[in-house]
């Protein structure tokens, strides 16, 4: 199927396609609400372990020592070769001799010795911090974002960019909670690159929407929305493959470390392309889009 030549009907269908966003959008808001997020040491606190072992040790065994010690939550993962791990306790080490009573306990337990490379202690005040500091950048760029749209377009494209943007951040959210994967500053990065990418896949067929309606002035305001996506569609598709290609290298090489944050990447460029064409497209049927554009182009041969 040659997307240069063929031409996709995405406007006579969307309004089933906004009904299941809608449903989405409203699932991922109760599962929010009720079933919550897995928040890492960043938003609720705790100590994070670097440590390098002088042989390889699962990290399950790792694991199974330090839940020994009535620290809490316990997570171990492998960080890099075989015989490094990184270890994020519930239990914030604040009391004397804490770190070293764990070190102890590991080298007499799994007859190895193990070499504490980094050790970081979040406390209360600075988790609740970092969280105020997430908020606030996700909302800084959702709201720069729809400056910039509504200056450059006009103040019904950042409606549709307003639709769009909520949605993916959203959903994206929502997914999170489903899977029980964990919500660190980290994802907070990835979530502030979708809205970046969103906007931009949007604000490509936003601008060809606006030449159109410079061109055609008369015509059918849906026939001339698909017909814009239609335009954009090979630009996109090869944006979101290249992308997509790379961040599915980063979650199956780049180690457990950057599997969420890949993830979170993976699951943005899909949903971003998708609201950019079934959501922020189709809203301009519903507003008092502006077609009476001063600057008109001939389109006479």
């Amino acid at each position: 199927m040659n997307i240069y030549q063929n031409k996709f009907e995405f406007i006579n269908k969307h309004q089933y396609l906004i009904i299941l966003s809608t449903l989405l959008f409203i699932l991922s808001i109760f599962l929010f609400f009720f079933k919550g997020l897995n928040l890492g040491i960043d938003f609720k606190g705790g100590t994070v372990i670097e440590m390098q072992f002088d042989k390889q040790i699962k990290s399950e065994q790792i694991r199974k020592e330090l839940l020994k010690l009535n620290l809490g939550d316990v997570k171990v993962k492998e960080f890099g070769k075989a015989n490094n791990h990184l270890a994020i306790i519930e239990k914030k080490g604040t009391e004397n001799n804490f770190i070293s009573n764990i070190k102890s306990h590991l080298n007499n337990n799994l007859n190895s010795s193990a070499d504490f490379r980094r050790v970081e202690i979040v406390g209360p005040k600075i988790s609740q911090e970092l969280t105020e500091k997430g908020l606030i950048a996700v909302s800084l760029a959702l709201i720069c974002m729809l400056i910039y749209i509504w200056f450059r377009f006009e103040w019904q494209f950042s409606i549709g960019a307003i639709f769009a943007l909520t949605h993916d951040v959203f959903i994206t959210i929502g997914v999170f909670s489903l899977l029980g994967y964990e919500f660190n500053l980290s994802i907070v990065a990835a979530v502030l690159t979708i809205i970046g990418y969103s906007m931009n896949d949007t604000v490509v067929i936003y601008d060809r929407i606006r030449e159109n309606l410079k061109k055609f002035d008369k015509k059918d305001l849906s026939i001339l929305l698909n017909d814009s996506i239609n335009e954009t569609l090979p630009r996109t598709i090869k944006t979101s493959v290249t992308t997509l290609l790379a961040l599915i290298s980063i979650y199956f090489f780049g180690g457990e470390i950057l599997k969420g944050f890949s993830f979170a990447l993976i699951w943005g460029v899909i949903i971003g392309t998708y609201s950019s064409i079934f959501i922020a497209s189709p809203i301009l049927l519903y507003i008092n889009l502006k077609r009476d554009w001063s600057e008109k182009i001939d389109n006479t041969p």
